[in-house]
């Protein structure tokens, strides 16, 4: 009878998460689409232009671009890296990820990635969005994975002059945050074939919001297996989610693609190469990126994060901040969410699961020192402990950041972090959710890029110094 009413009420939760999560996914999607129509009406009720007066419109528009570019060309780009389910410049219309706090330098980027891919493919993705050229995947991990070992072409790219001494500033949101950490060190190992010239030093700082650094227990919660951190449950969330992304990739729609990708492309899942034979194999998962394991979720776990962080440093000459989010609070050393209203109803339930979570007894723990009660605190998506700084399996160097005056000057190769009020979707996508605080994180994060915008040779000009 118990084991009964415990699936009930788990088949409850699948339910009401599956209609949440897809009533959300069509809000994005509509709102995307109701803008584009909106601006496609505006056009047609511009008056028209002659031959010649559109010459010299597009003349004076080019004549301001490049004035533009060559005044944003002496400072570095500061690269907006969106997170699981995100999406850059150029998709779903003119919609923002960042809720448009990209307007607020002139000098940004914001790159679109696979939006379930795993974290090695997305950050190669980003290397090439940068540099141009075809992307390489690497030989070795495509070989494992059974993917192509290129993918994309990018004819040129965003920022092509990018090294040692043309740096950029990183912001990740979520996922977005530890694939740069990925890139980093892999332009610390020179993975790039072609670039023997690649160091760490191509990143002047970093700054994760809402970052996943150390893992996540949602995942188990959505349906990853705790024993393996890839697996998945007969029954979950995610078998929804592999099964939809899964069919939307073989059916390979061009035009709806091009409005929303989960980046899949290098694995060929389109019915143009596969057949209803190989649908067959996807959906029962015998091939293809959730077969392998070589997509974010697997990334995203204790066990995933754990794996990807022993690779990892941080690096001496960066600048690292960090502003993690909770939704919740301790009443006589319970911890409970700090607001119902106030968290968007995609993460209140999972807010309230992940303040519960135990990592199952009959397991051994994931990491020396692990202790539930430290993954109690969370924002509907990662735990706190996640997004302060990296802490597993290693202790990287960090700071918790009360006031602002509290760490001056500031030194790279620290994470200086700050613990906020909000859910893990408050700073993206809606910027009236967040209201003023929305315009007071960005600014400051964009403060804290510009106030060390110049590096000389390998000693930096740290904040507040001036060189000697």
């Amino acid at each position: 009878m118990i084991r009964l009413s415990k699936g009930l009420l788990l088949g409850c939760e699948l339910f009401l998460s599956s209609i949440i999560h897809m009533l959300f996914g069509f809000y994005i999607f509509s709102t995307a689409v109701a803008a584009d129509l909106s601006q496609s009406l505006i056009g047609l009720t511009r008056p028209s232009y002659t031959n010649e007066e559109t010459r010299i419109r597009e003349s004076v528009y080019e004549l301001r671009e490049a004035n533009a570019s060559s005044s944003t060309k002496s400072v570095p780009p500061i690269v907006l890296v969106h997170g699981i389910f995100g999406f850059g410049k150029g998709r779903l219309g003119g919609l923002s990820y960042f809720a448009g706090a990209e307007k607020k330098d002139e000098f940004v980027l914001v790159p679109d990635l696979g939006s379930l891919t795993s974290i090695h493919d997305r950050a190669r993705e980003l290397f090439y969005y940068l540099k141009g050229g075809r992307v390489d995947y690497g030989e070795e991990h495509s070989n494992i994975y059974g993917h192509s070992r290129f993918g994309r072409v990018y004819e040129k790219g965003h920022y092509p002059e990018w090294d040692e001494d043309h740096p950029v500033h990183f912001v990740g949101h979520s996922a977005g945050a530890q694939v740069v950490r990925v890139l980093q060190q892999m332009l610390h190992d020179k993975e790039f074939a072609g670039y023997d010239d690649t160091s760490e030093d191509w990143i002047l700082s970093l700054t994760a919001l809402s970052g996943a650094l150390n893992g996540t227990t949602r995942t188990y919660f959505d349906g990853i297996r705790p024993e393996d951190g890839r697996s998945l449950k007969p029954i979950c969330l995610l078998q929804l989610c592999r099964l939809g992304a899964t069919i939307y990739d073989w059916l390979d729609i061009a035009w709806l693609k091009n409005y929303y990708n989960f980046g899949f492309d290098h694995f060929h899942m389109s019915w143009r190469n596969t057949g209803l034979s190989g649908l067959a194999d996807l959906l029962l998962c015998n091939s293809g990126p959730f077969a392998t394991g070589d997509w974010i979720l697997p990334d995203l776990t204790i066990q995933g994060s754990i794996k990807i962080n022993a690779g990892l440093q941080t690096f001496k000459n960066t600048f690292y901040f960090s502003y993690a989010t909770k939704m919740t609070r301790h009443i006589r050393g319970v911890t409970v969410p700090s607001s119902f209203a106030g968290t968007h109803p995609l993460l209140l339930i999972r807010v309230m699961q992940m303040c519960r979570w135990r990592y199952p007894a009959y397991l051994p723990l994931p990491y020396k020192g692990y202790r539930d009660e430290d993954w109690e605190d969370n924002d509907g998506a990662l735990n706190t402990i996640s997004m302060t700084h990296p802490c597993i399996p290693v202790e990287h160097p960090s700071c918790l950041v009360t006031h602002d005056s509290d760490c001056h000057p500031l030194q790279p190769g620290i994470w200086y972090y700050k613990i906020l009020e909000g859910d893990h979707i408050f700073f993206i996508l809606n910027r009236e959710r967040a209201g003023v605080q929305f315009d007071m994180i960005y600014d400051s994060i964009f403060r804290n890029c510009r106030k060390h915008v110049f590096r000389t040779s390998h000693q930096p000009t740290l904040p507040n110094q001036t060189p000697s």
